[in-house]
């Protein structure tokens, strides 16, 4: 199983290529490693993905142990056009309880249990019941290693009433005449006495037991009066028992069947069965495919699904589940917070630099793994990101190093890409207010509080003043929803380096910023541009300073 090197919520820029990179890194390190999201991509990362050429790391919302992750793949199977007898002895040569039955395009038909073949072969009702085969002439003559002698129509699906000439003719003949003659399968020797009368009467089938050919006129008769000829090598009693046996699996399955879809996480299936008694269970994929099998012992120790966190360390801000997943490794640039906890000793790397991107990438350049010009794109961009082209206040020496040398492996003039990158998307101009306060949002926990700073990249203004009463609103419904003290809205200019904060929440908090305020709610930060470096820290100061009310 891959593991999976995978950024924050909502994730920007930065933690898309950094995930990408650093899944690339581990590839050429012989790990096993898929980059993956944990949300939907914007404009501007879409814009660098298509530049580079690279596709997008996978969607996964939610990183708990799974269906899929304890089912076995390789699995034993009946298709629904066998015998009872064909799924019975596979059953019996791997020792089996239970299988699946599917149909041709691998579709869960049901599941087949030894109590239900049983069932099939000896019904408890008896009588007539006992009698009927449910299932084609070409199933039967296999189920009875046969030879044809003669066959019609040998495919068709049908209830048949199995029927033993052992008995003197005129008795015989009496008897043939309580069942209709198109349902009935006579298993006899070699007795023409009684071959004869079930040709006359036009059974569907007649069963010579004993290897013992028709002779040429009773072939004869039978091909006129529509009669198949099957030549069984087995007596007549083993015969009519393997006869039965030709039961089709469909006819057999259990009445209710417990199945799993392959993203069904694990502690809801563990209620689910446990107190059934039903032993294999099927999981299957989003078009009910059978994607393979587990029983109740699978889930003593479920494998966890391993990961590495790229752009963030903290739980408040990471794909759904990952208390219940095996975190590897933490390559990051930010503050440490959010109760990070892990059961082992991890790799973790929390560097003061102004990209994840550059961390990932100094790793290639002195450990001279060669980088792919695709993927020193791709990383170039996630810096450009981070930093606004090396101007923001997080810029490091390490980052003005490290950006040109990505830019000329990737064949790129940093001015005009980056020019390019910022004018690829305007999340004011394509979102609605809800999809913007929400895109590039990050959730932290200061002491009590709870609160949300979302960020949005902008050539100019316009577009936020235009928009501020719905932005507004939106902030307001997120903040609710969520259960968050305090949120907001950090837009900033890029070309100008000036930021405006729309603010929603604690009355008192809101009242103690400081920075001159525009209209209500709104904020001038000039020079502000950092969301990590420089608002963080200034909001976290405000919350040790006010109280609650």
């Amino acid at each position: 199983m891959s593991i999976y090197v995978i950024g924050h919520k909502n994730p920007d820029t930065d933690a898309i290529c950094s995930a990408i990179g650093y899944a690339e890194f581990l590839r050429k390190k012989g790990t096993a490693a898929e980059a993956a999201r944990c949300g939907e991509i914007n404009a501007r990362t879409e814009f660098a993905l298509q530049e580079a050429g690279l596709p997008h790391p996978k969607l996964i919302m939610d990183v708990r142990p799974t269906a899929e992750q304890i089912c076995q793949k390789d699995v034993i199977l009946s298709h629904d056009n066998e015998s009872l007898l064909e799924a019975f002895n596979r059953m019996r040569e791997k020792s089996l309880r239970s299988l699946p039955v599917v149909n041709d395009d691998n579709e869960l038909v049901g599941m087949l249990s030894l109590l239900k073949i049983v069932d099939s072969l000896l019904p408890e009702e008896g009588g007539m019941a006992a009698r009927k085969v449910r299932s084609c002439l070409n199933r039967v003559s296999k189920a009875v290693d046969g030879t044809v002698q003669h066959i019609v129509e040998g495919d068709e699906e049908s209830e048949f009433v199995v029927t033993v000439g052992a008995m003197s003719a005129d008795a015989f003949a009496e008897r043939l005449k309580q069942f209709p003659a198109e349902k009935v399968v006579l298993v006899t020797g070699n007795r023409p006495t009684i071959q004869r009368p079930a040709i006359e009467y036009g059974v569907r089938c007649l069963i010579v037991s004993g290897s013992y050919p028709l002779d040429d006129a009773l072939l004869s008769a039978a091909r006129e009066n529509g009669v198949s000829v099957i030549i069984s090598p087995h007596d007549t009693a083993s015969t009519t028992v393997l006869m039965k046996s030709a039961n089709r699996v469909t006819h057999a399955l259990l009445d209710k069947t417990i199945q799993f879809y392959g993203n069904d996480p694990i502690e809801g299936v563990r209620d689910r069965i446990s107190h059934t008694s039903q032993a294999l269970f099927p999981v299957l994929d989003g078009k009910d495919r059978l994607l393979g099998v587990f029983s109740k012992s699978d889930l003593l120790s479920p494998p966890l699904t391993q990961v590495v966190l790229v752009d963030h360390n903290e739980f408040s801000q990471a794909v759904g589940g990952i208390e219940q997943a095996s975190i590897l490794e933490v390559i990051d640039h930010h503050r440490l917070g959010g109760a990070l906890s892990t059961k082992e000793p991890i790799r973790f790397i929390n560097e003061p630099l102004g990209s994840t991107c550059t961390i990932v990438a100094r790793m290639f350049r002195d450990q001279t793994i060669p980088l792919d010009p695709k993927v020193a794109l791709c990383l170039a961009t996630g810096l450009i990101s981070d930093t606004l082209t090396l101007t923001s206040p997080t810029t490091t020496d390490v980052d003005r190093e490290i950006l040109p040398w990505l830019c000329q492996l990737a064949g790129k003039d940093l001015q005009a890409y980056s020019d390019a990158f910022f004018s690829a998307g305007s999340v004011l101009r394509i979102q609605t207010a809800d999809e913007a306060v929400r895109g590039d949002c990050k959730e932290y926990e200061e002491g009590d509080w709870k609160l949300a700073i979302a960020q949005i990249e902008e050539l100019g203004l316009t577009r936020f003043w235009e928009r501020r009463q719905e932005l507004q609103g939106a902030l307001d419904s997120m903040r609710k929803e969520r259960g968050l003290d305090f949120a907001c809205l950090f837009v900033t200019d890029i070309g100008l380096h000036y930021s405006v904060l729309l603010a929603s929440g604690n009355t008192n908090l809101c009242q103690t910023i400081d920075y001159p305020k525009l209209k209500d709610g709104v904020y001038e930060l000039e020079g502000v541009v950092s969301r990590k470096k420089q608002l963080l820290p200034y909001l976290t100061h405000l919350f040790s300073q006010v109280h609650r009310s």
